[in-house]
């Protein structure tokens, strides 16, 4: 609150006794000074910044500190309005485009399921064949006998007694085929893979159709045809025609990597006489397209 104000004023006291004294000698009047201090009741002023209005006077001015926080408020309103409805706005875009992405994933999964439910239903020729998916009906398709596991143009079955290399070459020939003759890289590929879940243990192995019984050293299959050295998958440093248990060596060969050979090497050369399973081997029949399929 502000310090009252200090007022001066000018107080005049006729003394009569003295004026009669002199009888009226002169009148003159003695004027007396004296301090007189009144108290001023200041005005409450607003405070700065803000707002109100005057009493009788009217009313007053709104001050331009209330002005500019008024503005301020009004901005940051519009602003947080604005933020708000982005906000919004985004939700519900993220929202639109999360159900999307769900329902096509929906889609491309049950598509996906359709089109293997599709492809593995097998196909019938004469007999039930799995993998016969001829073009058009009336048309001709490779089959194999039940116990045969057909690949490319050929039919395979694994022998599961062990027996040696003639006992072997014997059984296939009564089942009408003979041991396994490896004519490219993609059909090893597809017998050393296949051997992995029929061996037992790494000397599970399996006998193929190639000897060196006739010459030394000189590799033929079962159908007297020479091996092609490009299409030898030996083991490395076989064959080593080891003679420690049989003085006649090693002249059969055998192949199977229990664990899968990454390089498809996976022959060794073995003593006939030693009892194993084997790999055997003929040619597909054919059979008319029936599109009564399962």
């Amino acid at each position: 609150m502000s310090e009252a104000g200090v007022v001066y004023a000018d107080v005049k006291f006729k003394d009569k006794r003295r004026a009669q004294q002199h009888n009226n000698a002169f009148s003159e009047d003695e004027t007396t000074y004296s301090e007189v201090k009144i108290n001023k009741t200041p005005q409450n002023d607003p405070p700065e910044g803000s707002c109100g209005t005057g009493s009788a006077g009217g009313s007053k001015v709104s001050s331009g500190g209330c002005n500019r926080e008024r503005a301020a408020l009004v901005v940051l309103s519009v602003i947080l309005a604005a933020a708000l409805a982005a906000l919004g706005f985004l939700y519900n875009d993220n929202m639109q485009t999360k159900q999307h992405l769900q329902i096509m994933t929906a889609k491309h999964d049950a598509v996906k399921k359709n089109l293997t439910d599709t492809l593995s239903q097998p196909k019938k020729c004469d007999v039930v064949q799995p993998s016969c998916r001829p073009p058009t009906e009336g048309g001709t398709c490779f089959k194999c006998d039940p116990d045969w596991e057909r690949h490319g143009n050929k039919c395979y079955r694994f022998l599961t007694e062990k027996l040696t290399w003639d006992q072997s070459r014997s059984r296939c020939e009564e089942l009408g085929g003979h041991l396994v003759k490896i004519d490219s890289k993609d059909e090893q590929c597809f017998l050393d893979w296949t051997l992995i879940d029929k061996m037992d243990e790494a000397e599970d192995k399996f006998w193929i159709g190639l000897t060196d019984q006739v010459t030394e050293d000189e590799w033929l299959w079962v159908d007297g045809s020479k091996l092609d050295e490009s299409l030898a998958f030996w083991n490395y440093g076989e064959p080593d025609n080891w003679r420690e248990k049989n003085p006649d060596g090693e002249d059969c060969a055998r192949m199977g990597e229990k664990g899968g050979a990454p390089d498809l090497k996976c022959w060794r050369d073995q003593d006939c006489n030693k009892p194993q399973k084997g790999v055997c081997e003929k040619t597909p029949s054919m059979g008319r397209v029936k599109f009564n399929c399962e």
